[in-house]
């Protein structure tokens, strides 16, 4: 989980994008801003500088009839719109997994990427808990049995587990990690974390109930340690097939792994192997690398595996979140002040 090296620094923390007069901005519908309310756009409006341009398009393929002119993208971005826009200077990233920003085009220009960070991770966390606890308490079983489920009471009591006492580690202790952790600490599990970026138990909120952030030298000690391990960081390259043979058999036997980030950072073999001999008691997925995976893969005919097809990121309260930073990104932008949730373009996240 090292950082990349030798390119561009733009977008770092503390950068500023300078807006002293009329500005071109294209907002971007998609997944996670599915429509741009007239709320959304007062919004915007309001703190623009005056005689500003707001496009909203559907989608990117609309966005290329814009592209010359936009100085200022609230949305998504590909190779094709950047190479089209000379005078786009900020991105605002309407997905909280930047990964598909990360093309070599995008990264060494001096164009700006802000987005969700820090903002999202409950709606995450939600998820994770939720295929968790049914595993732990064999619903998914139960849901999956219908009526059949009575025949099979005694044999899935056997199989419940409490998760009070138990550990969590989280790899990644960002807004989803933290999130984690505090749902974690509400059903009396113990938690401990690794992160790039290790912190002292004095700057952590006390309701995670993390002691301290370990460095991600000491990872293989977090695996050693934990009854349930929740994949929390962002996908990069170092983080690519983090979890793959080695490191499945590093993890404590009969434990679990939580994954609602991004499916590449498990490799789906090794994770099946390991499932299907016991090593691991079971595996809460949201995300899977190559995802839809086809109908016939081995993950969707285990029983100890407990899966939701990537809609973990949703939430009612996602999008206005975003966009009222994007609205306060818009007025310290006027001003010339650092940026809310600048990626670091260079780590990627």
């Amino acid at each position: 989980m090292n950082a990349n090296s030798g390119k561009s620094l733009a977008g770092t923390a503390g950068t500023t994008v300078a807006i002293d007069g009329p500005t071109n901005i294209l907002l971007v519908e998609g997944l996670t801003m599915a429509k741009v309310t007239d709320r959304y756009l007062a919004d915007i409006a309001a703190a623009a500088p005056d005689g500003s341009e707001i496009n909203v398009v559907g989608s990117l393929k609309d966005a290329a009839a814009h592209a010359a002119d936009v100085e200022v993208i609230l949305g998504i971005l590909n190779r094709r719109l950047l190479a089209d826009a000379p005078k786009l200077r900020w991105v605002h990233a309407t997905a909280s997994g930047v990964d598909m920003f990360m093309f070599d085009e995008f990264i060494d220009s001096e164009v700006v990427l802000t987005g969700e960070k820090g903002l999202v991770g409950g709606h995450l966390a939600d998820t994770g808990m939720g295929l968790l606890l049914a595993l732990t308490r064999q619903i998914h079983t139960a849901v999956k049995l219908g009526p059949e489920a009575w025949a099979h009471r005694v044999e899935m009591r056997s199989k419940e587990i409490e998760l009070e006492g138990l550990t969590m580690g989280i790899v990644g202790f960002g807004g989803t990690g933290r999130a984690m952790a505090r749902r974690a600490v509400a059903f009396g599990m113990e938690t401990i974390a690794v992160d790039e970026f290790p912190a002292p138990a004095a700057s952590l909120p006390p309701e995670c109930g993390v002691s301290e952030v370990w460095p991600i030298d000491r990872f293989d000690d977090l695996l050693a340690q934990s009854d349930v391990v929740a994949v929390c960081c962002p996908l990069t390259d170092s983080t690519d097939k983090l979890f793959d043979t080695e490191t499945f058999a590093k993890m404590r036997s009969g434990s679990y792994i939580v994954n609602v980030t991004r499916g590449e950072i498990i490799d789906d073999e090794p994770l099946v192997a390991a499932l299907e001999s016991g090593h691991l008691a079971g595996a809460a997925l949201d995300v899977v690398p190559g995802e839809p995976l086809p109908a016939d893969h081995r993950l969707f005919s285990l029983d100890n595996v407990a899966m939701t097809p990537h809609t973990a990121g949703a939430s009612q309260l996602r999008a206005p979140k975003n966009v009222a930073r994007f609205v306060r990104n818009l007025g310290l932008a006027t001003r010339g002040e650092p940026l809310e949730g600048v990626v670091d373009k260079q780590l990627g996240y």
